[in-house]
């Protein structure tokens, strides 16, 4: 027999030992990867009320606004968790760069053997 969390229609997310799910990020428009972060519950519930990104900070270990300093909020299209409920995925419009480095995504680099390489 499957899980309910599985294959119901009810929102129970699985958070991890510190309370948190992934949360991976992707612009509506181009499909690109933007960013990856995580979610508490606080995060998922203020994002899914603001229909703005909301991540939990561990670095800071603070709740956080995506582009509440710089401007470049991510406004929230739609929002699915995967199937076991552990993963969630924002498909966005960003307001400018994801990346706190001005990159329009956190993922600009390739591994190139021990290097990074700019991806073009």
């Amino acid at each position: 027999m499957s899980d309910p969390r599985d294959t119901g229609l009810a929102l129970d997310p699985k958070y991890d030992a510190a309370g948190l799910v992934t949360a991976v990020v992707t612009d509506r428009a181009s499909g690109a990867l933007l960013m990856v972060a995580h979610m508490n519950a606080e995060a998922l519930a203020q994002t899914v009320v603001t229909r703005e990104a909301h991540f939990w900070s561990r670095s800071r270990g603070r709740l956080w606004k995506k582009g509440e300093t710089s401007g470049h909020v991510l406004s929230v299209a739609d929002i699915r968790i995967d199937c076991d409920q552990d993963a969630v995925w924002l498909i966005c419009d960003p307001a400018g760069p994801a990346c706190h480095t001005g990159q329009p995504s956190c993922f600009y680099r390739r591994i190139d053997g021990d290097r990074l390489t700019p991806v073009e």
